[in-house]
């Protein structure tokens, strides 16, 4: 019986370990981690939530995206925008701490996310805060 449930245990955990609707994917050193979560690209940055949220915008205004939609409850941004393919774009901008701020963008739509996109986008936000 323990040989049974020790086979049942490995393989439920490894089950857990490949069908995660999370995906972690490094992105080499020092570049940062993100998350990939049902179409959102998510990451935190060290740095503080004015300053990224400038920075998120100011890319928007330098790739000709128009904002369609602004809300905001203090502690979280959403801007949804469009590409200039017309694909929509949202990026949601929250505070995690004093000096950390989490992004998460998602681009296109529901069932085609591209996340490719979406980590371009965040290459330059990181780049930009490096400035």
């Amino acid at each position: 019986m323990p040989r049974k449930f020790a086979a049942l245990l490995l393989m439920s955990c490894f089950w857990l370990m490949v069908s995660c609707a999370a995906v972690i994917i490094g992105s080499g050193v020092g570049v940062g981690t993100y998350t990939y979560l049902k179409g959102d690209l998510s990451r935190s940055y060290n740095a503080k939530f004015d300053k990224t949220l400038d920075v998120c915008l100011s890319i928007l205004t330098d790739l000709d995206q128009p904002i369609l939609e602004k809300t905001t409850d203090g502690a979280k941004t959403t801007i949804k925008t469009k590409r200039k393919n017309t694909s929509p774009q949202t990026i949601t901008v929250s505070i995690s701490s004093v000096d950390w701020t989490e992004v998460s963008v998602r681009s296109g739509v529901f069932g085609y996310w591209n996340r490719e996109v979406s980590q371009q986008f965040h290459e330059f936000i990181a780049e930009r805060l490096k400035r």
